[in-house]
């Protein structure tokens, strides 16, 4: 694939979730949600549509209109995950997901993605230092220095 057609395929086949949000200060949580849509040249009509959507499937669809400075930083990084699901993504991929959260949120952060796994079919893809949140995945991966150096298969309570 060309350079064009790889950053095609992310947008429109993955989804990102980042540490530190990486949402846009002056747009509100519908805005940032949709912009990924936007730039995939989707209707904006139906970007928002989508965009509502996901937030409502996060449990923020009543905070649409709020910038992120206006949120919690666990809203943040529900806006973030919305933001990962809005292109229905065949993998979503989360770098330290709740290294910037504290424990509370971190719980419903991973909760949050949990139930998304369980009843959306999602694949998350975790990367974490955090072992309580690689626990509460159905596999761990460990690597050292680029290398697998174990595998672990989990029975995760539902």
């Amino acid at each position: 694939m060309s350079d064009d057609e790889r950053t095609d395929y992310r947008a429109q086949r993955m989804g990102f979730v980042f540490q530190f949000y990486n949402l846009m200060p002056v747009l509100s949580a519908v805005e940032n949600v949709e912009l990924p849509l936007l730039v995939s040249h989707i209707p904006a009509k139906q970007a928002r549509r989508r965009a509502l959507e996901a937030l409502e499937m996060v449990g923020l669809g009543e905070r649409a209109a709020h910038v992120p400075e206006e949120l919690s930083g666990g809203q943040r990084q529900r806006v973030t995950i919305a933001r990962a699901l809005v292109n229905d993504p065949a993998i979503v991929w989360a770098d330290e997901p709740t290294g910037d959260l504290d424990s509370e949120n971190a719980q419903e952060i991973v909760a949050l993605m949990r139930d998304l796994n369980r009843t959306r079919g999602l694949t998350f893809l975790i990367v974490t230092h955090d072992i309580a949140v690689g626990r509460s995945t159905d596999r761990i991966v460990r690597m050292v220095d680029g290398q697998i150096v174990d595998e672990e298969l989990l029975e995760v309570a539902a």
